[in-house]
């Protein structure tokens, strides 16, 4: 008698089961789905920097979008992963490095963004990026962005390479370093959500 009563449990339990799981309303499953999907968060927008520095030179610059934020890259061949240092900080005004200049730069805020590599051959002092100083990056079109709004660059002096880059607003961000690039994440927002 033991042995079906305990059968007889497992069965209601089972139908239990189903029964619960059949009455979990759609909206649930998409809850739960949205959750996981959600933006990094805890970026944060205060300074943030790297000690290293490369002789190898800046290329190209370039942005595109992501769902969660929009990036900027700045190219470097060569430089691998060891050499490649930055500092990226938000800054009330764009100053140019060695002249002092204002450089204006679009957008509810500015990163000042410095990768510690030239933006000239060393060897014989040419431009290896096509771009004078307080102009717009080469190639780069930010229309439908939703946080970048301009670009600018500011020139290279000393074997640092400065980029104006303009938000939206002052938003959590990230830099990180892959095999010959430095990149700047800038989140859409501060919650998280898409």
């Amino acid at each position: 008698m033991g042995r079906k009563r305990a059968a007889w449990a497992t069965t209601v339990a089972l139908i239990a089961a189903t029964v619960g799981v059949a009455a979990v309303p759609a909206d649930a499953t998409t809850t739960s789905t949205t959750q996981a999907t959600a933006c990094p968060t805890g970026w944060g927008s205060l300074a943030k920097t790297r000690s290293a520095a490369t002789s190898e030179s800046v290329t190209n610059i370039r942005t595109g979008r992501h769902a969660c934020f929009d990036r900027m890259v700045v190219d470097v061949p060569g430089a691998g992963t060891s050499g490649l240092g930055y500092s990226v900080r938000y800054v009330s005004r764009l100053y140019q490095d060695g002249s002092g200049n204002y450089i204006p730069v679009g957008g509810g805020a500015v990163l000042e963004v410095r990768v510690a590599a030239p933006a000239y051959d060393v060897d014989t002092g040419k431009p290896t990026y096509p771009v004078r100083a307080g102009q717009r990056l080469a190639g780069v079109d930010l229309t439908g962005y939703r946080t970048f709004r301009d670009a600018r660059f500011a020139g290279s002096f000393e074997g640092d390479t400065q980029i104006g880059l303009g938000v939206r607003a002052r938003l959590p961000f990230r830099v990180w370093v892959a095999t010959d690039r430095v990149v700047v994440d800038v989140a859409h927002n501060w919650t998280g959500a898409r």
